[in-house]
């Protein structure tokens, strides 16, 4: 059995995608980081320490199965792009991206009896110039609030989006291709049931 300990719409959608039943968990970490720590690290980190709590959560009401966590973080100039912490906060973040590349990063990992795995997807997300109207009316969407880098490439902050090189699965929150690798390891397979999920 696989539980996903995400409560993100997104990414029971893309595990649906890929056939595979699970329930969700709904887990508690913190996700500040880590003084100096790299993006990359970062968000493996967040990654297993959300698969190890959804086991423990597991572990806790006798239960048994594999646990998918994942976290996701914007990357520009060095410095982690996580969520706004409020409307201008995100607007002087799209500002910072409007017309240049930024990198996003997926962290994924299984956790189960055996142990944790863990993976990272990496994608170069490059944006058209937006201006300070055009992020604030974006902001008034409701859509960038919740969302590391404060936009959303499956919703409305897609037409900002010129191109990217890598995973768009990766990008929305849960990088299919990294995921489907790891549950196989697991020994969990894909494409159980197209389309359908518990939870």
């Amino acid at each position: 059995m696989l539980y996903l300990a995400s409560t993100s719409p997104r990414r029971r959608e893309l595990l649906a995608q890929i056939g595979v039943p699970f329930d969700v968990l709904a887990v508690d970490v913190n996700e500040d980081p880590l003084p100096g720590e790299l993006a990359v690290d970062y968000v493996q980190r967040l990654a297993a320490d959300k698969a190890i709590a959804g086991l423990q959560l597991l572990q806790q009401r006798g239960l048994e199965g594999a646990v998918l966590g994942a976290d996701t973080t914007g990357l520009l100039d060095g410095r982690i792009l996580a969520k706004p912490a409020d409307r201008d906060d995100a607007i002087r973040m799209l500002l910072e991206m409007s017309g240049r590349t930024h990198e996003v990063l997926t962290g994924v990992a299984v956790a189960n009896s055996a142990g944790v795995q863990v993976a990272c997807s990496r994608t170069a997300v490059t944006f058209r110039p937006i201006d300070a109207a055009e992020a604030g009316a974006y902001w008034d969407t409701g859509e960038p609030a919740d969302k590391a880098g404060a936009y959303g490439i499956q919703g409305f902050g897609a037409v900002f989006v010129e191109s990217i090189a890598g995973s768009y699965t990766g990008v929305v929150g849960l990088p299919l291709f990294e995921t489907a690798q790891l549950l196989r390891q697991a020994g969990i397979p894909v494409w159980q049931r197209a389309g359908a999920h518990k939870g």
